[in-house]
């Protein structure tokens, strides 16, 4: 195999459905984020050896390709979009260090982009049983059949509940990590802890969710979203977002040739599957998987890096690894910053860079998909 390094990584503000980025096509500020990387790294995009996308709820088609080519990368390189809904982006750096652990490649962009704020409404085809199943819509639907036949808009939201309830959480437990990822995002913003890795895409310029005064008071006015009696709220819950951000990953003979100064080696990926019911547990069952594979402890990492798209997530991990607590989540998580699906696992690639320059040593960032997967990606400093 041959080693695999991160040279560097980029991306927006983390913007807020209808906020900065809403009117600006996906493809189109995820574009500028690549361009300016390759100009950061002085990587010329002719000798890329392909682009690898995330996107979960865009128009459809190949997106990858069309903002490589919106990019000005040459119509030579190709480009692949991975719809691996919320670990989307992971999954196409994984991909990307597969190739070049593998010999088939030695440069190539990786990450994803995501626009709600774009979101289209789809509409099933006539003589397929699902329009009738969806008939008060006509049809029409913006929340693909993520596990068979659950159509329901809200089934995330449920999976979530489910494992709230199997392992009796409560709602002090899901609101600590609310406050905690908040106060500590709005601690790293006014640190200015990101923005050597962010890039303005016009009047949006810093990452509009994290809520510096969020507290107690005001996460006990919010009612339960699913009706009386269960835990979910709009804070425990993150929000759903825009954004893109990318990582530019080369084998140990392009880093050497082009005199590059990488940030990090990739050592190793790995994906899981879990119940589909039950889609938060697939962070933990992926970072244990990967951390098995690879004969290392949880106090053998320096930073962890888990996606917030539910306090539940926190919640499992405070109860299994209590004692690595002070390594996770260092500088807040999706439930301050947000969720744009397809473009998180390379924003928590960037968050675990950010991490292991204060904390050097090994890092893992993992992430739960919607319909049961993770994907979860070990580094080390250099």
């Amino acid at each position: 195999m041959q080693r695999v390094f991160l040279i560097n990584a980029l991306r927006t503000p983390i913007a807020l459905r209808r906020g900065g980025l809403a009117k600006i096509r996906p493809e189109i500020f995820a574009a500028s984020v690549v361009r300016e990387l390759l100009r950061r790294t002085n990587v010329s995009a002719d000798v890329l050896d392909g682009v690898f996308a995330g996107n979960a709820v865009g128009t459809g088609g190949n997106i990858a390709r069309l903002m490589s080519l919106l990019s000005g990368i040459p119509s030579s390189v190709p480009a692949v979009t991975i719809d691996m809904q919320c670990a989307s982006a992971a999954a196409s750096i994984s991909l990307a260090f597969a190739k070049i652990a593998a010999g088939q490649g030695d440069c190539y962009l990786a990450g994803g982009l995501e626009s709600v704020s774009l979101q289209p409404a789809r509409t099933y085809a006539t003589g397929d049983p699902r329009r009738e199943q969806l008939a008060a819509t006509g049809g029409t639907y913006y929340t693909a059949e993520l596990a068979p036949g659950d159509l329901r808009p809200d089934a995330m939201l449920w999976g979530a509940e489910r494992v709230m309830e199997q392992e009796h959480v409560t709602r002090a437990e899901l609101d600590r990590w609310v406050l905690r990822s908040h106060h500590r995002a709005a601690e790293a913003a006014r640190e200015g802890v990101f923005r050597e890795w962010m890039l303005p895409v016009e009047d949006c310029t810093r990452d509009e969710g994290i809520k510096p005064r969020m507290n107690q008071r005001l996460l006990d006015r919010l009612p339960p979203v699913l009706g009386a009696g269960t835990l979910l709220t709009a804070a425990n819950a993150c929000r759903t977002n825009d954004g893109a951000a990318f990582v530019l990953l080369a084998s140990e003979r392009f880093v050497r040739e082009h005199h590059l100064a990488p940030e990090l080696e990739i050592l190793a990926t790995a994906a899981a599957g879990v119940n589909p019911d039950e889609s938060p547990r697939g962070a933990m069952a992926t970072a244990e998987k990967l951390l098995a594979q690879q004969h290392i402890a949880w106090t053998d990492l320096a930073a962890i890096e888990f996606n917030e798209a539910f306090a539940v997530i926190d919640v499992l991990m405070e109860r299994a690894h209590p004692e690595v607590l002070s390594r996770y989540n260092i500088h807040g998580g999706a439930l301050a910053y947000g969720h744009p699906y397809g473009a998180s696992g390379a924003i928590l690639a960037i968050q675990l860079l950010a991490a292991l320059r204060e904390h050097s040593g090994l890092g893992l960032l993992s992430i739960a998909g919607a319909g049961g997967l993770g994907e979860a990606i070990l580094v080390s400093c250099l």
